[in-house]
């Protein structure tokens, strides 16, 4: 990897990372499963060396960088074993939305804690008839006096047990034209009238995803981040940065399960030669190598366009990310698996389970298909069906 793509520092930041990464490992991550908690040791540690939010500005406590950086972090804690989810969620997704359009008040009672992983914020927007069709939310929040009162329900919300607040994108009545537009509001989770459910998922993550029924949660006015008229903006200055982090998300993994099956094809031996001499092995080992790097690039391209305050270009690059990381992920693990034949499916080396996770990068936070469709329309100019 060369310094016109990535500085010196950058990779002395990878380098970093993927130390702490190792020290953790997938074995922590399967303990933590096992026990059916959170990763709080690696969370608090990757906080305490400005890990967490290196995205957020130096002025309340974070190291200055950008999603660039970020996505450094959670690629190579991937690629070590040792993902954490919800860097995608607290310092990308709601520090950032925080960073640029929250209140000087609001930025100073979150971003600090963002940073240093003593406080956590999780995310809200997806609905069981809306999706993630920001157009079709029904969460509202209506005016009470000077407070809002905001009802409706959240589903696959990731880590709310951990979190001290969610972000929760809902609707408000526009004065004007009397049509709903979207609003984002910070939630604490202990507030009257929220209640979350644990959903019952097949696939066994350290963070779990819940339902949220949100009961007229009296909020006050400070609440509501940024402008009620620009909500829109804000919302996409939080999704395209999602879209970025899954992509390392998917990447690190991907290089992870290479990494795996790339040693086992060095050491299994059968009529005293290694599996990896036979193209049969090689070729698609090599192939998933390719493309988790291509991957890496376009992913390393939205995160330089939206850093440098590109959000039409980001928008694009990062969904294009999303879909080439996902696509990369699941077959370098599907490759991984098959290679180790029947060892793949064993716990002992720890790739079976990767199988579920890895389709997760395909289906979220915005489906393949739905990707497809904005690369069709916005970018190639084709028209809709819908």
């Amino acid at each position: 990897m060369t310094t016109l793509i990535e500085t010196a520092e950058h990779k002395a930041l990878r380098d970093a990372v993927a130390a702490l990464g190792r020290r953790y490992g997938r074995d922590y991550v399967a303990r933590t499963v096992a026990e059916g908690r959170p990763p709080t040791e690696l969370w608090a540690e990757a906080g305490k060396l400005g890990y967490l939010g290196v995205n957020l500005p130096e002025e309340h406590g974070g190291g200055g960088g950008g999603i660039t950086e970020l996505s450094i972090v959670l690629e190579e804690l991937g690629a070590a074993g040792s993902p954490l989810l919800m860097l995608i969620v607290s310092p990308a997704i709601c520090g950032t939305v925080i960073a640029r359009f929250g209140t000087e008040e609001q930025k100073r009672a979150w971003l600090p804690g963002l940073a240093d992983g003593s406080r956590l914020m999780a995310f809200g927007i997806t609905e069981p008839d809306a999706g993630s069709n920001s157009h079709r939310i029904t969460t509202t929040a209506r005016k009470d006096g000077a407070d809002w009162l905001l009802t409706g329900r959240k589903v696959f919300i990731s880590g709310v047990d951990m979190a001290d607040a969610v972000l929760i994108v809902g609707r408000t009545e526009d004065a004007r034209t009397g049509r709903l537009k979207p609003c984002l509001f910070i939630v604490p989770t202990d507030a009257p009238g929220f209640q979350k459910r644990a959903i019952d998922m097949e696939l066994k993550a350290a963070e779990r995803q819940f339902e949220l029924v949100l009961d007229d949660v009296r909020l006050p006015a400070e609440a509501l981040v940024g402008d009620e008229d620009a909500g829109l903006l804000q919302l996409f200055a939080g999704l395209n940065p999602e879209r970025i982090m899954t992509a390392a998300f998917a990447i690190g993994m991907g290089r992870y399960a290479l990494a795996k099956a790339v040693e086992y094809a060095r050491d299994r031996t059968v009529w005293k030669t290694p599996i990896g001499a036979h193209q049969a092995i090689a070729h698609p080992l090599a192939q998933a190598h390719i493309d988790l790097e291509l991957s890496r690039l376009m992913m390393q391209k939205a995160a330089h366009l939206y850093d440098a305050g590109d959000d039409i270009g980001a928008g694009e690059a990062a969904n294009m990310a999303k879909y080439a990381a996902g696509e990369a992920c699941v077959k370098a693990v599907d490759q991984a698996v098959h290679t180790l034949g029947g060892n793949g499916l064993t716990r002992e080396y720890g790739l079976a389970s990767l199988i579920t996770a890895a389709r997760v990068s395909r289906i979220a936070p915005v489906s393949r298909e739905m990707i497809l469709n904005y690369v069709s329309h916005q970018t190639l100019g084709l028209p809709k069906s819908y």
